[in-house]
This record gives C-alpha cells, structure tokens and sequence, in this order.
C-alpha cells in the first residue's frame, strides 16, 4: 500500500492555492473570534464589588465565576475538535458563537450569583470552539514554512484580551453597571457571527483528516511529512457513533510521548500568564494604590509584550525552521522549529524573578511595567513556536492536539488561579514570582528534551501503528 503524505493530499479548492487575500481574511476573522475568549474570561473584573452588593455573592462564590470558566474552557474543546473533524470548522464556528451570545444575554439578565455562574459556564462552552479550531484552520489554508508568522499573528490577538479587558470593564462598570460588560460581549460576539455566516468559507477538506482516513475502505497508511502530494484511495465513507468520541482522539495524541511533554511545558506557560495578570491586579490595588482603569493600563504592558513576542517570535521560528531545513539538505521535521524556542529561554526566568521582586518592593511603576513587557514577550516568544509544533508534529489530526492543548492549558490555568492568591497573601509576590521563574525553567528543560528526543518518539508510535 502507497504511503502518502496527508498534509499535501490532492483536494478540491485546495484552501492552501487560495490568494493571499482571502487566507488574510481567514486570518483576520479567526483572530477577531479569539478575542471573545480572552476579553470573556476578565472583562468583569473591575466589576467585582458591584456584583457581590447586588447579587448578595460572596468572594467565593465569585471566585467560581473565574475558575469555572477557564476550566470549562480548556476541558470543551475536546467536542468542538472532533465536530469540526467531521462537519468542518464553519458549522463549529457559527453552534459556539450563537451559544456563546445566549449565555452573555443569560449572564446580562442574571438576577442571582447561581445563575450567573451557570450563564458564565455556558459562556465558557461557547467560547471554547475557537480555542480548539482556530490554529487547525490556520493549518488548512498554511504550509509549515510559513505557519509560525501566522499562528504568531493568530494568537497576538487574544493576548490583547486579559489587558482590554479590565480596562473596557472598568470603564462600562464606571458609565453604566456590571450588566453593560456582558451586553458589550454580545453585540461583539453578534458581529463575529455575521462575518462567520457571510466572509467566511470552509478550510476544512476530509481528505486530509484522520478521521476519515481511517474508515476509507482502502485505508492507506499515513505518513507526517513528505514534499509530493498524492492522492489516496479515498472514497465517500459513513462515520459511526465511533468516530464522534472526543476521547479517543486525545488517547491517540497522548499515545506519542513528544505530545504530553510539550503539552506540560504549554500548560506551564499558560498558567504563568493567568497568573502575573490575576495576580498583578492585586498587588497594583493593595500595593499601588491603583484603580480598576490604571490596573488595566498597566497591564497593557504585559499584553504589548505579549503581541510583540506573537509576530516576532512567529517570525523567527519560520526562519529558525527554513535555516534548519536547509542546513539538514533540505528535509525538514517538526521538532526542528522549537530551536526557536532558546532565545527566549535565557532571558525569561530572570525577567520573571525581577517583576516578582519590584513590585514586592513597590518600586517605582516603570520598572515593574519594564519586566511586564519582557515577561509577556520572552513567554509567547516561546509559546508561539510550542504551538506551531503541535500542529506540525500533529498532521491530520491538528485539531484534536490543539484541543487537548487546550484542556491541558485549562487545567493549569484552573490550578494557578486557585493557588495564586493564597501563596501571593503566604510568601508574597517577590517568592512567588521566584518559584514561576524555577517553573519556567523546568518548562526549558521540558522543550529542550522534546526537540532532543521527540522525532525518535514519533516515529517509534508511527511504525506501531503502520
């Protein structure tokens, strides 16, 4: 039975030969959708106080209200990966936007704490989808030379969120109420729907989804890279009940060692991220002094770091992998891309430290917004690259590795906002930011291992399965 490379499977209307401005237009519509989930996830905020006096909430209860989401967030995509698997990514795109809608107008009307935690669960689901799908729908329409700048500049967007968001909540809260954040959510979520529903055009083409390939009558055996396209004995199929399973999939990458390592070190990064913001609002407040607007501000640091390291260490990784490429006579494998990943491995653990320790000694505020911008960019420097290489090293089933990236990413996220403001309020921010710098460290040591050892693990699972 032929091998054949199913990144480059002969397809009809090959999103990848569509003209730049329309894969420009995929881009930016993806990136739009991404916002919703990180302005989503903090936008109420500053709201906090209102909420607890009109809704007779407790700090607790509130606190639900954060954690819920981002768990619920990272643990659903998982469902909308395998949808999108078998029914395309548009169908995905528009089912979570229109439930995402419902639960903000549910959350806006909310007369009790219960159910505006239940409406932020639902809000949570909705949101999700973009999560899981949108890096897969980059894949679709780039080729793995030019991936990295895109998922760079795909991902810049949603690192904007947890700035803009205090800062339009603040600012809704101040002019309006509490009730105005989520009615904003849902007129911004309605226009992304109608671009969706009408700029939008499908990217996604069975022909290059395991999921399909693997109930071909004549299934061939599947191979990850490869420079000539061919055309697989592939013929119309039925799924069964079988094939809509969000587990199996996520067995399926966790089988390949490369892929929990990398998903570990993604999880760590994430979790640090959701951290210095929660965290910063704090110390900005008790510390500084500083109201909901100013908190904001300041951390607009972090997110123009952020957005910074998105484009720049997108870029770099492309060249990183194209240098690689050349030097190895012009074949290429994913691990290859995550070389781009050690400029930004020397200089993020102490940028780290040095936040913690300013603002624990109430330094003057431009010092600490100087390492807040090195912070985010030095972490999505490296975030930008780990995220390239799921895709890459996932092929045909890049959704279901971006979607238990998610849940990975939830989950630590989930642990870090729980544990944050207790070790913040035991060991202080100058400790705390201390043991996030050995973390990111440890999270180094993880990629190091993958780019070392993880083309032999791959290729070990792959002639199990072949």
């Amino acid at each position: 039975m032929a091998k054949v490379d199913i990144e480059h499977v002969a397809v009809h209307d090959d999103p990848r030969t569509w003209s730049g401005y329309r894969k420009t237009t995929v881009l930016l519509i993806v990136s739009s959708a991404s916002l919703i989930t990180t302005i989503a996830a903090g936008i109420y905020n500053p709201a906090i106080a209102q909420i607890e006096d009109q809704l007779h909430a407790t700090s607790s209860q509130i606190s639900w209200t954060l954690s819920l989401f981002v768990l619920i967030q990272g643990a659903v995509p998982l469902l909308w990966s395998v949808v999108s698997e078998l029914k395309g990514r548009k169908a995905v795109y528009l089912v979570s936007i229109v439930l995402f809608i419902g639960g903000s107008v549910g959350a806006a009307l909310s007369p009790s704490i219960g159910l505006l935690i239940g409406m932020r669960c639902v809000q949570a689901a909705g949101s999700s989808a973009v999560l899981a799908i949108g890096a897969a729908t980059l894949a679709d329409i780039y080729d793995s030379h030019e991936r990295g700048m895109k998922m760079g500049l795909y991902y810049s967007a949603p690192l904007l969120g947890p700035s803009l968001g205090p800062i339009l909540g603040g600012g809704f809260t101040q002019g309006f109420d509490w009730r105005a954040c989520f009615w904003f959510l849902v007129i911004f979520a309605g226009l992304n729907l109608v671009a969706f529903a009408f700029l939008f055009k499908d990217t996604f083409r069975r022909e290059r989804s395991l999921a399909y390939q693997r109930v071909v009558v004549d299934n061939p055996d599947v191979v990850e890279t490869g420079d000539t396209p061919s055309v697989p004995a592939f013929r119309a199929v039925k799924l069964s009940l079988r094939d809509v399973d969000p587990i199996t999939p996520m067995v399926r990458v966790l089988r390949y060692p490369n892929n929990p390592v990398i998903l570990v070190a993604s999880g760590f990064i994430y979790g640090f991220s959701y951290s210095i913001l929660y965290t910063s609002a704090r110390v900005l407040a008790s510390g500084y002094h500083y109201n909901a607007l100013r908190t904001g501000l300041v951390l607009l640091a972090f997110g123009a770091g952020s957005v910074a390291g998105s484009i720049l260490g997108g870029k770099w990784s492309d060249l990183t992998l194209a240098r690689s490429k050349r030097r190895n006579g012009g074949e290429s494998y994913p691990e290859m891309r995550l070389e781009s990943t050690f400029f930004g491995m020397v200089f993020l653990p102490p940028s780290i430290i040095a936040y913690g320790w300013l603002v624990h000694e109430t330094v003057h505020i431009s010092a600490p917004c100087i390492f807040l911008f090195l912070s985010g960019l030095f972490s999505v420097w490296i975030y930008s690259s780990t995220l390239a290489y799921i895709v890459d090293a996932n092929a045909g089933r890049s959704s279901s590795a971006v979607a238990t990236n998610s849940l990975f990413r939830g989950l630590f996220a989930f642990a870090a906002a729980e544990v944050a403001v207790p070790l913040q309020d035991h060991i202080g921010d100058g400790w705390l930011y201390t043991l996030w710098g050995g973390l990111m460290a440890l999270t180094n040591v993880l990629i190091l291992l993958v780019w070392w050892k993880g083309r032999p693990w791959r290729e070990r699972v792959s002639s199990k399965e072949t």
